[in-house]
């Protein structure tokens, strides 16, 4: 697997990034092993993880699984130099840390992530959630910035770039992103950093699939003139795009119907509507015309995009993750590209 820049950071990475969000929940220690092992193996070196995971559902007593598993297998593996880790320090959250973050707390958070991840440098560090809030998880649809306050943003904004600053200069960490952000936000971020001598965003990580493009017309122009990677999670739409749920299924230990077994509602986060599954039904139709599987399809539409990308996959357990790595090489042509546009254009904001 080819590796590429993460950002303007000098950071090499692979072209895919493995997600980890289960491990410890619903992909236990051995499987995740197994996954680890297996992606390594193919080039897929880049490993994305946070301090919240494993999720569906975030339990208080679970924070920091994740981590710990990979830190498991690093030290019975001894691969430290082969593979570059990405995690994230959590937003305000009840089940992590109600205040969420700042430049004091983010010294202390990377020492834990360090110690669960028994290693001495954080690849790459990203901010989970913005302190001021974000549109991201449905959010968009009654977003309302008008309460912030843009000089308190700031002030926080710099503290923070502070801390990364220290960071980077012990050796903690070699490179920042964010997650969940807008263009304003990491504009002022890349301001912020460039004031005070901290490092410059070299990635966010958002959400973007065929069901869900909200990067496309701010966030890319950001990112083209900002040298700014998109690492982009949900690629899959959380599992609508392998078309498991069409025709009304809810498949045993699939991600909603494990939401829905700990009391919740088996939406996937707002987005399994009934737009969102016509418009899977519609992706599959032209998978199977044009002879594609449609997760292989979905991937690698990713990879024509106008802006830099890296998606994040995930899987659950290893044969999954077969799946998804025998059509890493598939590259689209110009004509199913231009079909892709237009079943969007026939089924734009599923959710």
């Amino acid at each position: 697997m080819k590796k590429t820049q993460l950002g303007t950071s000098g950071l090499k990475v692979s072209e895919i990034c493995l997600g980890t969000m289960t491990f410890g929940n619903q992909t236990p220690a051995r499987d995740a092993h197994a996954q680890l092992d297996r992606a390594v193996g193919v080039g897929m070196t880049f490993l994305d993880v946070a301090e919240m995971y494993p999720v569906n559902p975030v339990r208080r007593e679970t924070v920091g699984r994740s981590e710990e598993i990979i830190g498991e297998w690093l030290a019975a593996r001894g691969r430290r130099d082969d593979v570059q880790i990405a995690t994230k320090v959590s937003g305000p959250s009840e089940s992590v840390r109600a205040e969420g973050y700042d430049g004091r707390i983010i010294l202390r958070t990377i020492e834990d992530s360090l110690r669960r991840l028994q290693t001495d440098v954080i690849d790459l560090y990203q901010l989970h959630w913005p302190m001021r809030g974000s549109y991201a998880f449905r959010q968009s649809w009654r977003y309302d910035p008008s309460a912030q306050d843009p000089a308190a943003t700031l002030a926080h904004m710099e503290d923070v770039a502070d801390a990364l600053a220290r960071a980077v200069t012990a050796g903690k960490i070699r490179a920042f992103g964010l997650s969940n952000e807008s263009a304003w936000g990491t504009t002022r971020w890349i301001d912020s950093a460039a004031r005070i001598g901290g490092p410059r965003v070299a990635s966010v990580q958002n959400e973007y699939s065929l069901l869900y493009r909200l990067y496309d017309t701010d966030m890319a122009e950001m990112a083209v003139n900002e040298g700014v990677t998109l690492l982009s999670y949900s690629p899959l739409a959380a599992g609508l795009l392998t078309g498991k749920y069409l025709d009304g299924a809810l498949p045993d230990g699939s991600r909603a119907a494990v939401d829905a077994a700990n009391g919740g509602t088996g939406k996937l986060g707002g987005r399994r509507t009934p737009q969102a599954i016509a418009a899977v039904a519609a992706y599959k139709a032209l998978a199977d015309e044009v002879g594609l599987d449609l997760i292989h399809l979905s991937i690698a539409w990713q990879r024509t995009r106008p802006f830099p990308i890296i998606p994040i996959i995930g899987a659950t357990d290893p044969a999954q993750l077969d799946h998804l790595i025998a059509g890493l090489d598939l590259r689209l042509t110009d004509d199913v590209i231009d079909r892709i546009e237009q079943t969007r254009r026939d089924h734009p904001m599923p959710f």
